[in-house]
């Protein structure tokens, strides 16, 4: 990936939490494409996706808007890829008390090598305390790929980071909707099938689902605010 002319962007989806979004044009990706991560401000602040390492400028660019850098505590992520965490040694170089956090798998297989500062690994409802904000992990293997993927729910603002669950195509202009995502982003599954066909899909689904959430923070494409639950059977039926 070439890194893009666009600007990235910063909006608040949610108290203390902001989405930055870098666009990449459809010149650089057919029908345009988004890549989004997510800012916890509290006495700890949590990135949740460290974005691809060529939009590194772009991404740090919109978070010292906020916050200074420096002050990053945790840097989080929902699997091993490139938009994941392909900028977690530049933020660890700037933020120099921050310490990577992700799901155990993760750590075993990949980041205690990939960094050398220590990873927080996280077990299936383990709570990571910001201060404010309580962010429970939600270890859901191959969902959508991955050995080690996971998520986190703030259950303080009904938040679930849910990484690529909802790829939605087109550059992410609009910040927070409440338009349908499921049908934009079963288009894209059905062209690039990005999901892992995991029998334990469905089960991972509904535990997500009983979370109850408000917001979808998605990694592509808009943020969704309406009835979570509704929305994540409904691409459980979908995958079914």
């Amino acid at each position: 990936m070439n890194a893009p002319q666009a600007q990235g962007s910063i909006h608040r989806v949610a108290p203390d939490i902001w989405r930055v979004s870098v666009p990449i044009p459809p010149e650089e990706f057919p029908g345009g494409f988004s890549y989004n991560q997510y800012l916890v401000v509290d006495d700890r602040p949590l990135l949740f996706h460290t974005g691809p390492r060529k939009l590194f400028p772009q991404v740090s660019e919109q978070i010292a808007k906020v916050m200074p850098l420096e002050r990053l505590h945790y840097l989080a992520f929902s699997h091993i890829e490139a938009d994941e965490c392909g900028a977690l040694r530049d933020f660890l170089a700037l933020a120099p008390n921050a310490q990577p956090v992700c799901d155990r798998t993760a750590a075993m297989i990949s980041v205690t090598d990939f960094v050398d500062v220590e990873p927080i690994a996280m077990n299936d409802g383990d709570v990571l305390d910001l201060g404010h904000h309580e962010l429970v992990w939600q270890s859901t293997p191959h969902l959508p790929h991955g050995w080690e993927c996971g998520y986190f729910f703030d259950r303080t603002t009904g938040t679930l980071f849910c990484g690529d669950l909802f790829t939605q195509p087109g550059t992410g202009g609009e910040p927070v909707t409440s338009a349908d995502i499921l049908g934009p982003s079963e288009e894209f599954r059905q062209v690039a099938d990005y999901f892992s066909h995991s029998i334990n899909a469905p089960a991972m689904i509904e535990k997500l689902a009983a979370l109850k959430p408000k917001l979808l923070a998605c990694m592509h494409g808009s943020a969704w605010r309406g009835d979570g639950a509704a929305m994540l059977r409904r691409l459980g039926a979908a995958l079914a």
